[in-house]
């Protein structure tokens, strides 16, 4: 398999993850440990995108060195922030988005 399509799925591995940490954190409000934590759609949104992203990362470990693809996991932090900015309404200051630049230049070294 082409490696810039295993390249894309781990990427879209990691965006699937970040989507789902943002439904954690809506699902959060109403978060308690009993019956009604199956009742919380929020929460089961994020576990089945997690699912789904372990599954289809899994699949793509079968074509590279995890030594590579794994990093690319680490893109996740630059959508959560991304999504926990413009759809949460948090706050992230320029000195924060600095560091998801160097997050990103990390995994451009360790990728390249």
């Amino acid at each position: 398999m082409n490696m810039y399509l295993i390249f894309g799925l781990v990427l879209f591995c990691a965006l699937l993850g970040g989507i789902g940490q943002i439904f954690f954190k809506l699902g959060s409000s109403s978060f308690s440990l009993d019956v009604s934590l199956f009742h919380n759609w929020q929460l089961i949104t994020g576990v089945v995108l997690y699912g789904v992203a372990m599954v289809l990362f899994i699949y793509a470990l079968k074509f590279g060195n995890v030594s590579i693809l794994y990093p690319l996991i680490a893109t996740s932090y630059v959508w959560v922030s991304l999504f926990a900015s413009l759809f949460l309404g948090e706050p992230f200051p320029v000195y924060k988005w600095s560091g998801v630049l160097l997050v990103i230049a990390g995994i451009a070294i360790i990728t390249h």
